[in-house]
């Protein structure tokens, strides 16, 4: 079987070697020395000011949203994962939706201003399969009209732009540390500002608001994270380089081996530094997508439409027409993409995905894709 994507580990030894302080110590979370060293450590390799290491991605975005004390709305994209969403809504705000460019799949600044209103607090982008947005275009417009800005950075672990990292941008700016991530700590994230001032109350949330043992001077949760994931971070960070060369040569690969497809891959500015956490495929149509996921099936090889369907048609947020996300969200789908992936298996990939274009599905598939169909219509018909 070969999975969308399976987590870096390293060795079990170099793991080890962690807990047996952990159990030394028996210091197993608030803020412990692992903690404490693995911040450090991250924050000189993607040499950024300000970090904070935190629960989750999502908790991350939480964090941001309450820290900037945002009320009202919130323009954000509508092609992301949904935490992105939940959290605007779990924090009383309400998402604006903005239609994505086409060819980045990020949010589309020239569409941004037409959605500003007095109520507008923010503008919460996500640089989508860790391809940054138009940074300077949308700091110019949240200057013009006084608006804050929040990043969901979640797939943009060692990602540059303009030479600097991606996460040194925005107020805010949100990673995700998740298992499925290219650089992971089991599950964790992170929160990342240049202002002293918010670092200050993002430490004090972090904790419950804790300003010593009886001194609560803020509204916190319990975002903190723990040693046993600290260890993790620590001994992946180690092999950090050596993931981001493995992803970069696959996705190489993949293009090369996929050049006559009649398919689109992300535009990448030249401005910066990918990272090559993801490799999407957006096919002509929603009919090519559908016919190439049952083939490769058959090959136990599972791809995943990410991201799918539009935040702007979940149940709980004002339905708005995206007419691009709509298009997008028919046609991508992400193919395996992990260290251990190899180039046999990646080889075999890209011939279904080719024969799938120039001869169509199997009889095989085509039998499977029929069966599938009367299920659900017999489904249907009982309901």
């Amino acid at each position: 079987m070969i999975p969308v994507t399976k987590p870096f580990l390293p060795s079990f030894r170099e793991y080890e070697e962690y807990l047996s302080s952990i159990w030394e110590r028996q210091w197993l979370t608030n803020n412990g020395p692992l903690l404490n060293e693995f911040e450090l450590k991250l924050k000189e390799y993607l040499d950024v000011k300000h970090m904070l290491y935190v629960t989750n991605g999502t908790v991350a975005l939480q964090l941001a949203i309450r820290a900037l004390d945002l009320k009202g709305e919130i323009i954000t994209t509508p092609f992301s994962y949904v935490a992105t969403t939940s959290s605007i809504v779990w924090e009383g705000c309400k998402p604006v939706f903005v239609d994505i460019e086409e060819d980045t799949f990020n949010i589309d600044p020239t569409k941004i201003e037409a959605a500003i209103t007095p109520r507008t607090s923010a503008i919460l982008a996500t640089h989508v399969f860790g391809n940054p947005c138009d940074i300077d275009a949308i700091q110019a417009i949240a200057d013009k009209y006084n608006l804050k800005v929040i990043y969901d950075g979640a797939h943009c672990f060692g990602t540059k732009y303009k030479n600097r990292s991606v996460f040194e941008y925005g107020d805010i700016c949100t990673t995700s540390f998740h298992a499925t991530k290219l650089f992971h700590t089991i599950e964790g994230g992170a929160v990342f500002t240049q202002s002293p001032e918010l670092l200050k109350k993002l430490v004090f949330m972090r904790n419950f608001g804790h300003n010593g043992p009886e001194d609560f001077v803020e509204v916190g949760i319990n975002a903190k994270n723990c040693e046993f994931r600290a260890a993790m971070g620590l001994c992946n960070l180690a092999h950090a380089d050596e993931v981001l060369e493995k992803r970069k040569t696959l996705s190489m690969h993949y293009f090369e081996k996929l050049k006559n497809l009649k398919a689109a891959f992300p535009r990448l500015n030249a401005s910066k530094d990918y990272n090559y956490a993801y490799f999407p495929v957006l096919f002509d149509s929603e009919e090519m997508l559908q016919k190439t996921i049952r083939e490769l099936s058959l090959e136990k090889v599972y791809c995943r439409r990410y991201f799918y369907p539009a935040l702007s048609t979940l149940p709980y947020v004002t339905a708005q027409e995206m007419p691009v996300c709509d298009s997008v969200v028919k046609r991508i789908v992400c193919l395996p993409l992990y260290h251990t992936l190899t180039f046999s298996d990646l080889d075999m990939i890209c011939r279904v995905i080719l024969r799938v274009q120039n001869y169509g599905m199997t009889t095989e598939a085509e039998e499977a894709a029929a069966a599938l169909e009367n299920q659900i219509k017999s489904i249907l018909t009982v309901a």
